[in-house]
């Protein structure tokens, strides 16, 4: 598996950093690529767990909100929601008079999957269209892993007590809070670096890079916590095989979701 788990990260990180350093189209294309098939695999979970969410709507509306957001922001977005809001209750109905009684929970469930993925996955594109973007992107989702690697080995080490049992039990509060500072003190190393890169004027700085890796390190495991959820509920252990040693598309951006969101409004509000 770990071989398996290698070959993915040597295939996949060098075109993903490819992408982010090119931004425009080819990085608005990979984000699209990326959630497309986290979407399909959203329907696919629910459906193992017998509901029937409009698949195609989901990956539709999904791609939709990200074909807006690239083109022009946020300001396409409330006649694009509002359609997928019609759209998506019509197909429901339609499902409810051929039979389908639980059709107003597959509508719910197919709006949830729109928004999260579409809407909050939307941010990647946000994130990377900020002035140097590119190097916030650059710290911003490393930070993640920076905080994961740091959980993984403080929980290996000294893991005693549970966060959640039921979610995921081999998370441990030791781990998590091991992971902080590592994430911290590796995302201030990495915004360093990244503005030495960039030459003078570039908004990144240390410090922000250490703000940033602080609310990864704190936060964005909700992110990871809440597709587990998902997968509890329906009995699955993967959102797919798509990526061997990995799982699925979903499973690797469930923490990124949040680090996309959380980075974007961070930096907007405090370091530009």
């Amino acid at each position: 598996m770990l071989v398996n788990r290698l070959l993915v990260a040597i295939v996949l990180l060098p075109l993903g950093i490819a992408a982010i350093a090119l931004g425009g189209l080819a990085y608005a294309a990979v984000i699209m690529i990326l959630l497309g098939l986290a979407a399909w695999e959203y329907v696919g979970l629910f459906r193992a767990g017998g509901w029937q969410p409009a698949g195609v709507v989901v990956i539709g509306g999904t791609l939709a909100l990200l074909v807006g957001r690239g083109v022009d922001g946020f300001t396409s977005a409330p006649w694009i929601l509002s359609l997928i809001f019609l759209v998506s209750m019509a197909y429901h109905l339609v499902a409810y008079e051929r039979g389908r009684d639980q059709a107003g929970t597959d509508f719910a469930i197919t709006l949830a999957g729109i928004l999260y993925l579409g809407w909050i996955g939307g941010y990647f594109i946000s994130l990377r269209n900020l002035p140097d973007g590119k190097w916030w992107v650059l710290v911003a989702l490393p930070a993640v892993w920076l905080a994961d690697s740091g959980a993984y080995v403080f929980g290996t080490r000294f893991g005693r007590h549970k966060i959640t049992p039921r979610l995921s039990p081999k998370k441990s509060w030791e781990g998590y809070l091991g992971g902080i500072p590592v994430a911290v003190l590796g995302t201030a190393g990495l915004a360093a670096l990244w503005a030495w890169a960039a030459g003078p004027g570039v908004s990144l700085t240390a410090w922000s890079g250490a703000a940033l890796g602080l609310a990864m390190g704190v936060l964005t495991i909700l992110g990871d916590l809440g597709e587990s959820m998902l997968k509890r509920q329906v009995g699955m252990k993967d959102s797919s095989n798509l990526l061997p040693g990995h799982g699925g598309f979903l499973d690797r951006v469930d923490s990124w979701l949040w680090a996309s969101v959380i980075g974007y409004y961070l930096i907007v509000w405090f370091f530009l």
